[in-house]
């Protein structure tokens, strides 16, 4: 155990690394490219880190465990879907105004762009409710799955082009994207230019698979000596390796009053999450409604319901509320 605990340092030390050098990297690619901090943040910002907790389920489904026991995959399959946006929701989103607590006090505003916030949410709350839906439809109906998958498939694509169309008179508006701080790879002597801006992404996304990936091993190895089933395991414990590169990421934007891409890397990563991976869910697993998958559900559904109504006036305090959300989940998780 004390062999997993020094990995799970090594590896947390790795994420933090890399978010430093993909964040870095990603706010002069926004700058470069011309566009609003809620593109950089929703889109580039939330689809790249989102890369450790996709390939969770997807391998999970598609690749088995090393027991090849089906069942045991479906459920890590379906748990890593449900347990990104429950996590990203409800701790992860707690976290991030703990951190701007220390700067702004408890009645400090948190003023991330509104309509995008809203257009994120908005999206994230039919598509995942329907994802909940999808779960009271019989097998037998292999063609009304099929078709809840391909609608959740086409909202993600329509909320794209929502978002690039907005970004034009945002940026207008004064919601540039902007570097504060100069590049990485320029402090160590490269020029600032396209080929330097994508290999220090790639750099640093690569940091942050990688980490992601040996942190999870060694949370799996560390929860099996614990006697963990493997969907508590993969509602629970795995969403909180897969999702350190938001939660990092987040930390230092909101560090810098950056709200928007703060929150557009949590918000478009439960779009993301809340739409695609369901879809694969609905056709591929069982998905169907057990105690610990609709808590699930339900808790990030209230999380996320109450991060929309807040929009437009949130107060450091009030995000509060979404970290208790989780400790609830927690207590039924484990009942």
């Amino acid at each position: 155990m004390v062999s997993e605990l020094a990995g799970l340092g090594l590896m947390l030390l790795v994420i933090l690394v890399a978010a430093e050098v993909f964040t870095n990297a990603l706010e002069h690619l926004g700058e470069k490219l011309r566009i609003s901090e809620g593109v950089t943040g929703s889109l580039f910002a939330a689809v790249g880190t989102a890369m450790p907790e996709t390939l969770v389920p997807l391998l999970a489904i598609f690749g088995g465990t090393a027991s090849g026991d089906v069942m045991v995959s479906e459920e890590i399959g379906v748990g890593a879907i449900l347990g990104a946006p429950l996590m990203l929701s409800t701790l992860s989103t707690c976290l991030m105004t703990l951190f701007a607590w220390q700067k702004r006090g408890a009645q400090g505003a948190l003023r991330p762009e509104k309509s995008g916030l809203k257009r994120d949410l908005d999206t994230f709350l039919g598509a995942f409710s329907l994802a909940a839906l999808a779960m009271f439809v019989p097998h037998e109906q292999p063609f009304v799955r099929a078709a809840i998958s391909a609608v959740l498939v086409l909202l993600y694509f329509l909320y794209i082009l929502r978002t690039l169309k907005a970004s034009a008179a945002l940026v207008g508006e004064g919601h540039a994207t902007q570097a504060g701080d100069a590049m990485f790879l320029a402090r160590a002597g490269l020029p600032t230019n396209w080929l330097t801006i994508l290999l220090q992404l790639g750099l640093g996304l690569g940091l942050l698979v990688y980490g992601a990936d040996g942190f999870i091993q060694h949370v799996d190895r560390a929860s099996h000596q614990l006697g963990i089933s493997a969907l508590l395991l993969a509602l629970m414990v795995v969403p909180i390796a897969t999702e350190l590169p938001e939660k990092i990421n987040s930390i230092l934007w909101i560090r810098k009053r950056k709200d928007t891409l703060a929150f557009g890397n949590i918000t478009g990563a439960m779009v993301f999450q809340g739409t695609l991976l369901p879809a694969i869910g609905i056709a591929l697993t069982p998905w169907a409604p057990q105690k610990e998958v609709f808590a699930g559900i339900a808790i990030t559904l209230l999380a996320a319901g109450w991060l929309r109504y807040l929009a437009g006036r949130i107060r450091v305090w009030h995000l509060l509320f979404n970290g208790v959300l989780y400790a609830v989940y927690l207590a039924i998780g484990l009942s």
